[in-house]
């Protein structure tokens, strides 16, 4: 059974930091890769950052290029995302998923099987 319990949101100001965590069950964190999407409210699940399961390959959406940094610890089975200059935009609610690829970093969700239950972030101005 896939297991994915994110951690670490919270509320921040703009300019502040935050960094999520996502642990995961080793078997899934060590075959496929690994994601972050966000729902802002009354949106649409959006994909934020992506990294394969040998962290050659790394992909950010264009609004947080620069600013987060998406990374993987896999002697614990955990994902992270390294959240700064945090602006009012990225409020949502965060989630972690695995792809249904071990090599190809998507950022559709419809390609990713499993999901955490949704972490909140909320950037005040």
């Amino acid at each position: 059974q896939v297991r994915l319990v994110e951690s670490g949101g919270g509320l921040v100001q703009t300019g502040g930091s935050l960094r999520l965590s996502c642990a995961a069950s080793p078997e899934t964190f060590n075959t496929y890769v690994m994601g972050w999407f966000r729902q802002p409210p009354g949106k649409e699940r959006e994909f934020v950052a992506g990294i394969s399961r040998t962290d050659v390959i790394v992909k950010y959406s264009a609004s947080v290029e620069g600013r987060f940094t998406i990374s993987r610890d896999s002697a614990k089975s955990t994902l992270y995302l390294q959240m700064n200059s945090l602006e009012p935009k990225d409020t949502a609610v965060y989630f972690c998923a695995s792809s249904r690829f071990s090599g190809y970093v998507s950022m559709d969700t419809n390609d990713y099987g499993a999901w955490g239950q949704g972490t909140q972030v909320s950037v005040s101005s």
